[in-house]
């Protein structure tokens, strides 16, 4: 089973490495985007001004979804990173794909004089190089995950509830394509002498940011609402329940993501009508370690005992 103190601290990294390496990479692309007029480089800057932000958001995501229950939050303060988070993808939609689509629609309708082209050419070089090393960072992390848990990469990318791991691969990825983007933008304006391809790459940056703002809107807001643990996972921990001493069946299964760390398992659970108080409180225990055991993020475990009745919940979907 994976460490779960681990994870956190992990994911705290991984946002330090990419908040320190856009940094850098925005001040370089802000320059060179000042010396040679290049809308894609400047449209670059304003995404890694955008990414350096969202890494300093999902790093209080982390700090304060850690925060430990108190009496007006008893379940904890898990939610709330998914609200820095949120905050974050709206930041690089507004921020950074709004800028690279106003620039390029700028340079494509009243064009742009770009010079020194060389400059623009190291500076994309150098970006990759930073880039790459937070990307693979963030690789590193999704595989080590993704192998601990025994599933893919890709399904753990779509079912994760630690959002900030997702951002940083997904925002790392969409730099890397973008910085492919500016160069292509930059080395065909330089080659045709027109314009219109640096405007058509700012844009192309643009949407890209739209489409990674968009896809972790929907995470967060899923989340916020209240998501399930996976499909697979909810139907395991039925199965661990049903296997308990005294349990007759387990007629509905609730589960909802507290935090990135924290879930809540809530059942009703049709119990032996032999079994006495004792038994079923003995029961209850066993549920609870035997839940911890599959999942080590379960926080909470609440069973209902009820008679079973027919009905769509019985057994559990």
């Amino acid at each position: 089973m994976p460490d779960q103190d681990e994870a956190p601290s992990e994911s705290v990294l991984t946002v330090i490495i990419a908040g320190l390496a856009n940094l850098a990479i925005a001040v370089a692309k802000f320059v060179a985007g000042l010396l040679t007029g290049s809308a894609a480089l400047l449209s670059e800057a304003a995404h890694s001004v955008a990414d350096t932000t969202t890494e300093a958001l999902l790093y209080t995501a982390l700090r304060r979804g850690a925060k430990d229950p108190d009496d007006r939050h008893p379940f904890g303060y898990g939610k709330e990173s998914y609200v820095w988070a949120f905050l974050a993808a709206l930041f690089t939609f507004v921020a950074g794909a709004g800028f690279s689509i106003y620039r390029g629609i700028e340079t494509i309708l009243h064009g742009e004089d770009i010079s020194d082209f060389a400059v623009g050419y190291i500076v994309l070089a150098v970006s990759a190089v930073l880039e790459g090393i937070s990307f693979l960072r963030a690789l590193r992390q999704v595989r080590g995950e993704a192998t601990r848990w025994r599933t893919s990469p890709f399904r753990f990318l779509r079912l994760t509830p630690d959002t900030t791991v997702k951002a940083v691969f997904l925002e790392d990825s969409a730099a890397l394509i973008g910085l492919a983007l500016a160069a292509a933008g930059l080395g065909l304006t330089e080659a045709t002498g027109d314009p219109i391809w640096d405007g058509i790459a700012s844009i192309g940056i643009g949407m890209l940011l739209l489409v990674v703002a968009f896809v972790l809107s929907l995470a967060n807001i899923s989340l916020l609402v209240g998501q399930s643990v996976p499909r697979r996972l909810h139907q395991r921990l039925r199965e661990e329940l049903a296997a308990v001493p005294t349990v007759d069946r387990v007629d509905q299964l609730l589960t909802m993501q507290l935090g990135p760390d924290d879930v809540l398992v809530a059942a009703k659970v049709d119990f032996d009508d032999t079994a006495t108080g004792a038994e079923i409180e003995a029961a209850a225990d066993a549920a609870e370690r035997r839940l911890i055991s599959v999942y080590p993020s379960v926080r909470y475990v609440f069973l209902d005992p009820t008679r079973g009745r027919a009905g769509r919940d019985r057994p559990d979907r």
